[in-house]
């Protein structure tokens, strides 16, 4: 089952409008989950133990990771990768949008080692 994890660079707020659209979904900010400031592979391994899927801006540190870690066989929970040119990081609703289509679409199926990078609509 999809649970989201949104990086640092996402607002909290993203987390709790999330909630409120879609009760049954689980989502979560860094900031609440408490591993903010930790290094990505960190996060990723972490977020691995407790079936999160990490939503992230950051392609130029994540997918140089995630080519590493599929390099030797390293397992992580998924990664959403969002594109800031079209999705911006201040445009909520566009975020609420587009996470929310993930949800409806690919709740139930599994993220472990999926990637998807959502582009806006």
């Amino acid at each position: 089952m999809l649970r989201l994890l949104l990086d640092e660079h996402i607002s909290p707020t993203i987390s709790v409008q999330l909630r409120v659209k879609r009760s049954q979904m689980e989502v979560l900010s860094l900031k609440e989950w408490g591993y903010l400031g930790e290094s990505d592979e960190v996060i990723l391994s972490c977020a691995y133990e407790e079936g999160l899927t990490l939503v992230t801006y950051d392609l130029r540190t994540i997918s140089p990771l995630l080519k590493s870690w599929s390099e030797v066989g390293r397992t992580h929970g998924g990664v959403i990768f969002i594109d800031w040119k079209t999705i911006a990081p201040t445009n909520f609703g566009a975020l609420i949008r587009a996470l929310s289509s993930v949800w409806d679409k690919d709740a139930q199926t599994s993220w472990r080692n999926r990637v998807v990078y959502l582009w806006g609509s």
